[in-house]
């Protein structure tokens, strides 16, 4: 099964160790640009998958906390006969960069766990899968805690935030990391849940470098809606995808 994180999201460019690392310096963007973090929420989504054939329907939950100087994301993602089929958690502080994480735990179906480790004293960034290490230059973010940074920025920036517009960020995974960039391709209408009706929402898409089997995602923000993300769509190269469709928000 290859459902990716839900847990907006789980989607790799290696880098050197330690003394290779310096000449690296343009894999590793370090951009620092003003941020507005959304209210915590609690949100609910919709799951619509096809994987290997099969299609599969579920749902997948998010917890976002947030304050001055710590957040918290926690989300997991079910369906039907087989149950839980991943868990994401990102967990930091909050500086003059925004998401600033310490810890980032993935689990997915039939897998072990991994994490990653941000040791922000020692300004280095480990796995519990492997020897790779990176430096921390600050803005690094996880495949958790990336989306959320980006509603950070759309919400600070909103005039800038315009379509061919494009975001870079480095993002930490399971055993490595890259940089990614996210294009903003539009406005758009979306059908969410019930509850929410149709939402304007702005699409944004980031595609994963040439010749790489890393998976694409389409994010759509809800400016009406704090810039909650009402859709995401994860696709492999293979054409199967998981989509996820925004069914409730309660704010805490």
């Amino acid at each position: 099964m290859k459902l990716a994180g839900a847990g907006i999201v789980a989607v790799t460019v290696s880098l050197a160790t330690a003394g290779g690392l310096a000449g690296a310096a343009e894999e590793h963007p370090a951009v620092k640009r003003p941020f507005d973090l959304p209210p915590s929420a609690d949100l609910s989504y919709s799951i619509g998958a096809r994987q290997r054939g099969f299609n599969l329907n579920g749902e997948a939950t998010l917890t976002w906390r947030a304050n001055d100087s710590k957040y918290s994301v926690d989300a997991e993602s079910r369906v039907a006969l087989l149950g839980k089929l991943t868990e994401n958690r990102s967990t930091g502080i909050v500086d003059n960069w925004g998401l600033a994480p310490t810890e980032y735990y993935d689990k997915r179906f039939h897998k072990d766990p991994t994490t990653a480790t941000f040791d922000r004293g020692a300004k280095t960034i480990t796995f519990s899968d492997g020897d790779k290490t990176y430096p921390i230059k600050g803005g690094e973010q996880d495949r958790v805690s990336v989306s959320w940074q980006l509603v950070a920025v759309a919400r600070a920036a909103k005039d800038k935030f315009k379509p061919g517009s494009e975001w870079r960020f480095f993002v930490i995974g399971p055993r490595d990391a890259d940089p990614w960039t996210f294009r903003v391709v539009g406005h758009e209408k979306v059908q969410a849940g019930a509850s929410l009706g149709e939402v304007d929402a702005v699409h944004v898409m980031r595609a994963p470098p040439p010749g790489s089997k890393d998976q694409t995602l389409d994010i759509w923000l809800a400016p009406g809606h704090e810039w909650y993300p009402v859709k995401l769509r994860f696709t492999d190269n293979d054409r199967d995808y998981v989509e996820q469709t925004l069914e409730k928000i309660v704010k805490k």
